[in-house]
């Protein structure tokens, strides 16, 4: 029997929902099938609560549809902490759990599961064009696989199989120390530590989409005379956007579209910077795991710079580790190339029993 479903990538720019049909398991494989019978992005700013924009998602459904869908359950990827089905939505001003979303929606379930969390649930129903390969590796089917992906900020994690499935463990990894391997790095910690007034310096701070920002910010103040006169009126323009709601300069992405276009000596400077720091921390992630089942990088970062990710930086920094080189070379290492992976992971999160997810 047919059972329809609700998944959604839930965001403080933007929310995107898929209302799924999902049939019984097929005999061969035991995996359930699932067709997107609808998807719908909204602003997540022109909502009070995620509730209501559910409400509008469902009724534009049954427009598109031709009638209303009853939906089951429903399971939403939350970019933020989720504590016991709880999250507080701090840029948008949502308190959010999942006993009161099933009670005003009238489904039988809600799931909320941090949005990395959702894309390990993702992982396993990825097709082969959804990723590429940087290190085939050896890889084991039977040993855990690690996540990580720096968008706006950067996460970490891992998954076991398990009959039926896997099991995806959330982290806070990104917010342990940033190590300095380099005089380079070991400056720019500093001027870190100096710029926001603290003592100590977190991963995400570099690996992230506002580490890109930083890492410029950084290489500008020591080689002026290196930045573009066009890139210095963005530059300046991006500065007066700083605090407003509504920004019309992603600084982070014109630095990496720069250094890909290879006409920009200090755009690509901070990305060379950005991905070795990115290796290493996942090569650091890789040696606490020993993930021979694979490394996974997400986030929406790496597949909009994947030449660069394939053009050796990240490996080299992933695979040196000194006596620990050869464990780091058996390890798989592939990007996601997907962009639909959470909404992917919270539909199988949201096809499994409560007490399994």
């Amino acid at each position: 029997m047919a059972s329809i479903l609700l998944a959604g990538d839930i965001g403080g720019t933007k929310t995107i929902l898929w209302l799924i049909d999902v049939r019984p398991p097929v005999a061969q494989t035991g995996q359930h099938v699932q067709a997107v019978l609808y998807e719908e992005t909204f602003v997540s700013r022109d909502f009070p609560d995620l509730a209501p924009l559910v409400r509008q998602f469902l009724h534009n459904a049954a427009a598109q549809l031709g009638q209303a869908q009853p939906v089951e359950k429903a399971c939403f990827g939350i970019a933020g902490p989720v504590v016991e089905n709880t999250s507080e939505v701090t840029n948008l001003g949502w308190s959010l759990s999942s006993e009161r979303l099933a009670l005003d929606l009238g489904f039988a379930s809600v799931r909320l599961i941090n949005d990395f969390v959702a894309v390990g649930y993702g992982i396993q129903a990825l097709m082969p064009e959804d990723t590429v390969t940087l290190q085939a590796g050896i890889p084991d089917g039977q040993a855990p696989v690690a996540l990580i992906g720096a968008g706006t900020g950067l996460g970490e994690g891992f998954l076991i199989s398990q009959p039926g499935g896997c099991r995806v463990f959330a982290s806070e990894g990104s917010h342990g120390d940033f190590p300095p391997r380099s005089p380079l790095e070991f400056q720019l910690f500093k001027y870190l530590c100096e710029l926001h007034q603290i003592h100590r310096i977190s991963i995400e701070r570099v690996v992230s989409g506002m580490g890109i920002i930083s890492i410029y910010q950084f290489l500008r103040e020591q080689s002026p005379q290196q930045e573009t006169a066009a890139f210095t009126e963005m530059y300046r323009w991006w500065q007066q956007e700083i605090g407003r709601a509504e920004k019309t300069i992603d600084l982070s992405a014109e630095i990496s579209r720069e250094a890909l276009s290879g006409k920009n000596y200090l755009c690509a400077q901070t990305m060379n910077l950005f991905i070795e720091a990115y290796g290493a921390e996942a090569g650091n992630l890789c040696l606490k795991l020993l993930p021979y089942g694979g490394l996974y990088v997400a986030g929406g970062i790496a597949p909009k710079i994947l030449p660069l990710m394939q053009a050796g930086n990240f490996m080299e920094a992933f695979c040196d580790k000194g006596r620990m080189s050869g464990h780091m070379a058996k390890i798989p290492v592939h990007v996601v190339v997907n962009p639909r992976i959470g909404l992917i992971g919270a539909a199988i999160c949201a096809s499994q029993p409560f007490d399994a997810t």
